[in-house]
């Protein structure tokens, strides 16, 4: 597996929103986040979209989906701000991650007990 991830790894697209290069470097360097965490992702993709049936003001909707060895990663977030949605989308990805890094460590520590229904075996008291 490469340990250095590049640029090409995060996918950004714009949805009735135009996507400026400071932007999108913005979404690059808080995304290298959830890279040094883990190492296996194979790609992020992120969607921002201007929603403006809802409110009378432009809410901005970051959506997030990391593909990773196992099941995907999704998230979705809705902000004022398309900086803050952007924050708070690598949040919610990064604690999916934290978790879930969680569990396969608990379940590699703590295997279940496995019963041989044809074979006598002594039992531990």
């Amino acid at each position: 597996m490469n340990k250095t991830n590049h640029p090409h790894d995060v996918i950004v697209s714009g949805i009735h929103l135009d996507l400026t290069p400071a932007l999108k470097a913005y979404v690059h360097e808080k995304m290298g986040r959830l890279f040094r965490h883990q190492e296996r992702i194979v790609r992020v993709k992120v969607e921002l979209e201007c929603d403006r049936k809802h409110d009378r003001e432009h809410k901005f909707i970051a959506k997030g989906h990391i593909i990773i060895h196992g099941p995907d990663i999704n998230a979705t977030i809705d902000a004022e701000d398309c900086y803050k949605a952007v924050d708070l989308l690598v949040d919610k990805l990064d604690q999916h991650l934290r978790k879930r890094h969680g569990l396969h460590k608990d379940k590699r520590n703590h295997p279940h007990a496995i019963e041989f229904p044809d074979v006598d075996l002594p039992k531990a008291i």
